[in-house]
């Protein structure tokens, strides 16, 4: 049996949970003797990349446990050149004043760029929603099964990606939302992309975590400035030196191709 059947099937027995994964290797777990594995690959209906298969992005080798397979729908590709995307992440309840400025920041720049998000309520979904209405393509990045669209009401959304932009999950087919899995989520959002935007987002929340992972890879992160009343992690990343995004002039400057 090949390398890449192994991650399939043990991703399969573990729900796509990394620790279990990496314990069973380690461990040199056997594997069932009347395994069927072209039965289970038959049955799988998304396509799939391990991080033995030539074809892994690049992007997620160095970073904090890279995800043993990945499970998709769509184009691939779009996550191959991670310089050429943005990441947009926030709170799952905006103010009227973080949906304009989502809306319009990512409205000026997904002509230039793909643009990446975690598929959550509020921020995530309006950007993902403004780049597909402007003719961008952009990337979700799922906390639960392949196959499982969570929230539900985004469902018309989950299609529209999977179908012609990109969908993808470390968690393969319907495994349910765990609170657990959205935090280790957001290190894909953070490595997917040469920056970070954050769009409102409190101080310890999952924003929070993502603007984390971005800095220890590297990344650009960027932020709207909030009220300076309000629990919010942009004033505090501009204070520490994150770059502070006023227009889409301010995010472009990031990217080598914009002239």
């Amino acid at each position: 049996m090949e390398g890449r059947d192994i991650l399939l099937y043990l991703a399969l027995k573990y729900n796509g949970n990394w620790d279990a994964m990496y314990n069973a290797i380690k461990q040199k777990e056997d594997l069932p003797k009347n395994l069927d594995i072209e039965k289970i690959k038959e049955d799988i209906k998304c396509n799939y990349v391990t991080l033995i298969d030539s074809d892994y992005p690049e992007c997620l080798k160095p970073i904090y446990k890279p995800p043993f397979i990945l499970f998709y729908y769509g184009d691939l590709n779009l996550i191959k050149n991670y310089r050429r995307n943005l990441s947009v992440v926030g709170t799952r309840e905006p103010s009227k004043y973080g949906e304009e400025v989502t809306k319009n920041l990512v409205e000026g720049v997904c002509d230039h760029f793909n643009i990446v998000s975690g598929f959550a309520n509020g921020i995530d979904s309006i950007a993902h929603k403004t780049c597909i209405e402007n003719g961008g393509k952009t990337i979700a990045v799922l906390g639960c099964g392949i196959d499982r669209c969570y929230p539900n009401s985004n469902y018309k959304i989950y299609d529209e990606i999977k179908n012609n932009h990109l969908l993808i999950s470390e968690y393969p087919c319907k495994v349910d939302p765990n609170k657990d899995n959205f935090p280790f989520r957001n290190r894909l959002v953070a490595a997917f992309s040469k920056a970070l935007l954050v769009i409102e987002g409190g101080i310890k929340s999952g924003t929070s975590i993502t603007a984390n992972y971005a800095l220890n890879y590297g990344r650009e992160v960027l932020a709207v400035p909030t009220r300076i009343d309000k629990d919010s992690i942009c004033n505090n990343l501009i204070k520490d030196g994150a770059d502070l995004i006023r227009n889409k002039e301010d995010i472009l400057k990031y990217y080598e191709y914009y002239s």
